[in-house]
């Protein structure tokens, strides 16, 4: 999905590679243009995703930058049976979602170079957030922060065995992120090697990051989080590298009917190519998921596992088969490598594993049976 650069660019690249400080008229002078001339390369090779602005600071390490939800999880665990219309005694925990959140916690904690952008309340949660994420090494620079609505919040009650009563979400923030943001922060995603997205974002965002994409040097994936939230696809998924989805949600974008099976997931993941995706990754649930790359389809099955919670599984998965597709790999030993993430963090009562590590993953890589 890479546009080529025209000579004149190539030329102006060359010269900022010799001297990243050199100026728009020293390259103008060298090179016989115009110095207008020269600052309109200067935009395209950052639209493209060759240098990251002002500066023109290179693009050179492998990185990931994750765009969309940025939630306070929040659960009320009861300690008796709930009785309605009165206080009932409960055990509180606080954590950190976000489905793209999630996965740029997840991959920093992989080892790989990692950005985030969201848009989060000015307020201690927001704050809180985004220290958690410095503290990981993931660049937030780009984060939005408002106060016009507060950060992002989803809080459920359990009953005594754990089942989920009620749920609660505040998600308003989000019809506040605008493809502005995106144009803002474009010259860091175009310069990372995997922009990844949720489908929290507002559909014209999502159509905003797919157009840019379309001529830049990332590739970018996205997860349709949801059934409903899927539908903010654009029906054209030309510009979408690599999709992840399950069932349920492939059908609701493509207005399929796809079984929930072995085989249904395989001929959802074939449509989605057909639809425009580059590589599509359908879930069927505990049987495992369905690959498509460019040239085959396998069925990858799930890893056994020993399951607490099954609360960011999903995310994780994501994580490592990007983890894996910035160090090289190939789609199908990715997306291995992102089931056996997927059941290590099924295995904790976190959504994201605390102890979630390149090492940890290698260490249980016996694991895999396929």
């Amino acid at each position: 999905m890479t546009q080529p650069l025209v000579p004149q660019e190539s030329a102006v690249l060359a010269l900022i590679r010799e001297n990243p400080f050199v100026s728009q008229q020293e390259i103008a002078t060298s090179l016989g243009l115009a110095r207008s001339t020269v600052a309109a390369h200067i935009v395209q090779l950052m639209n493209k995703g060759h240098i990251l602005g002002r500066g023109y600071v290179l693009s050179s390490e492998a990185r990931a930058f994750c765009v969309g939800g940025a939630v306070l999880d929040r659960k009320y665990h009861a300690r008796t049976k709930i009785v309605l219309e009165t206080s009932n005694p409960v055990e509180s925990t606080r954590s950190l979602g976000g489905v793209a959140r999630n996965v740029a916690e997840n991959l920093a904690r992989l080892g790989s170079s990692t950005g985030f952008i969201s848009i989060v309340g000015d307020d201690d949660g927001g704050q809180a957030l985004l220290r958690y994420m410095r503290e990981l090494g993931v660049d937030v620079s780009q984060v939005v922060t408002t106060n016009e609505r507060p950060t992002a919040e989803y809080a459920a009650i359990l009953d005594a065995a754990g089942d989920l009563v009620l749920g609660i979400a505040d998600m308003n923030i989000f019809d506040l992120f605008k493809p502005d943001h995106i144009e803002r922060a474009w010259p860091h995603l175009a310069a990372s090697s995997w922009v990844f997205a949720d489908c929290n974002l507002p559909a014209e965002v999502l159509s905003t990051l797919i157009d840019r994409s379309r001529n830049a040097t990332c590739r970018l994936a996205i997860d349709a989080v949801s059934t409903h939230k899927g539908t903010r696809l654009p029906k054209d998924l030309n510009g979408i590298d690599l999709l992840f989805m399950n069932i349920d949600e492939a059908n609701a974008v493509l207005g399929h009917t796809n079984a929930h099976t072995v085989e249904g997931a395989k001929q959802a993941a074939l449509a989605l190519q057909q639809a425009g995706a580059d590589m599509a990754v359908v879930s069927a649930g505990a049987e495992g998921m369905a690959v498509a790359g460019s040239q085959s389809i396998e069925f990858i099955g799930a890893v056994k596992a020993a399951p607490v919670d099954m609360t960011g599984a999903g995310d994780a998965m994501i994580a490592a088969t990007l983890h894996r597709l910035l160090e090289g790999d190939e789609i199908f030993d990715g997306a291995r490598t992102g089931a056996l993430a997927a059941t290590l963090t099924t295995e904790c009562t976190a959504s994201v594993h605390p102890d979630l590590s390149a090492e940890l993953i290698d260490a249980n890589r016996h694991r895999l049976t396929n």
